[in-house]
């Protein structure tokens, strides 16, 4: 693939990077995000880290860094400029994209079913959502603050590792359900 002389390639890739942003429509890691592009197309690893970091630069996506993971999104300045550019993604690429993300989509939500984050609220304040997701629908979710990203991230990985044990004790919890009485 010979990208640097050609413009159009270029241009066209990155409209179909910011396409496909747009269509999964929220935040996905790297690695998520390189595997629902190579099912669509057959860029190299590093033009893909290139064309990223570009549109990156360019404010058409925003990157988010929550734990060791970093996080993508379109921003709006990137929806505009993928209105503006996305006549130069080829129908069959768009078809593809349509078509396939669906099934890859569900794929990657289903293996993503228990999942945790914290966003800093200020120095000494974290907030931490932790949730339970069957099919893409969020079944469960706990919301609280930590008043340190050490405790914050306890707290995530507490959940990612024992979320099957926490959550039937929440729910035993809420059900007013003691140990006498089951």
């Amino acid at each position: 693939m010979k990208l640097s002389s050609d413009k159009d390639t270029m241009a066209e890739l990155k409209a179909l990077i910011l396409y496909i942003l747009y269509k999964i429509n929220k935040p996905i890691t790297n690695d998520e995000f390189l595997k629902l592009v190579l099912t669509i197309t057959d860029i190299n690893y590093f033009y893909f880290q290139q064309f990223l970091l570009d549109l990156i630069s360019a404010e058409y996506i925003t990157s988010i860094k929550l734990d060791e993971n970093t996080l993508y999104k379109i921003t709006p300045k990137g929806i505009e400029a993928l209105r503006l550019t996305g006549d130069m993604i080829p129908g069959i690429l768009k078809l593809k994209v349509d078509k396939n993300f669906k099934n890859e989509l569900n794929i990657i939500e289903n293996e993503v079913s228990v999942s945790a984050e914290y966003i800093p609220k200020n120095e000494k304040s974290f907030k931490i959502s932790c949730k339970i997701t069957e099919n893409g629908e969020t079944v469960f979710e706990i919301r609280t603050l930590a008043g340190s990203s050490e405790h914050a991230k306890r707290i995530v990985d507490n959940w990612k590792n024992n979320a099957t044990e926490i959550y039937p004790k929440i729910m035993k919890a809420l059900n007013c359900e003691d140990d006498e009485n089951s």
